[in-house]
């Protein structure tokens, strides 16, 4: 279906590095990110299930370089995650910066705000992301997946490109808004659920979000990462 010469295809069957975007100035909930649960905070959830992925190269999470996301800096140290912080107000710079220093040639891009995302769809995204020769593997252009399992695999190059376009404040805060924005000019590939799931909310952007994700963490019998998107289905969600 894709033409061009895969950019430079892909001496890049390395795996993608995985950006995970966090702050803690959250409007709606502030300092989410760190909000604990079980001892252990919302990003930790994330970073346990990313950990589990086989083929990816490392984990990187972006923050900024306000003193407010000094925590988030601080628990990755504890991790021994690599922490990388750029503009508190603009996430396209703060992953462009990222991938700069990391000389990666692709990147899954996740937001902190999903500490339940099942490692299998970030292997799925990867596998539709070679296969298909895309710039940008996505679960998002038509979602069927609940919100907080949100998967974006995007070619460093075309972000690149992409990133020139990025001028203002919605984009730079969406960053591949753009992609979404223009389908005929960039190579997509989808995935997609074979059960539409989209009305279900597994992220954490309220106070209510972060009592559903206490309430589904509760009802777990063993290590949550071991849990995928049908198991935590069936816990016990709330549609939107």
């Amino acid at each position: 279906m894709f033409t061009r010469t895969a950019v430079a295809w892909r001496i890049q069957l390395e795996p993608p590095i995985i950006i995970v975007q966090a702050r803690m100035s959250s409007s709606r909930l502030p300092g989410k990110v760190m909000k604990t649960v079980a001892g252990q905070p919302l990003l930790g959830y994330l970073l346990d299930r990313l950990e589990k992925i086989e083929n990816k190269q490392r984990v990187v999470v972006a923050t900024s370089e306000d003193n407010s996301d000094d925590p988030i800096n601080l628990y990755c140290d504890t991790r021994q995650i690599e922490c990388l912080r750029g503009p508190l107000n603009n996430v396209a710079e703060r992953i462009y910066q990222a991938l700069q220093k990391t000389h990666a040639k692709a990147f899954v891009r996740i937001s902190a705000d999903s500490p339940l995302l099942d490692p299998a769809l970030v292997e799925k995204a990867q596998k539709v992301f070679f296969r298909t020769k895309a710039e940008l593997a996505t679960n998002v252009l038509r979602r069927t997946y609940p919100k907080g399992m949100s998967v974006e695999v995007v070619d460093t190059t075309a972000f690149q490109k992409a990133y020139v376009k990025m001028t203002d404040v919605e984009d730079r805060e969406h960053v591949n808004r753009i992609f979404y924005r223009e389908p005929d000019i960039w190579r997509i590939a989808e995935f997609s659920s074979e059960k539409d799931l989209h009305r279900i909310n597994l992220s954490v952007d309220t106070e209510s979000d972060f009592q559903n994700f206490k309430r589904i963490i509760a009802r777990m019998q063993r290590p949550h990462w071991t849990y995928g998107l049908n198991e935590i289905l069936r816990l016990g969600v709330e549609e939107e």
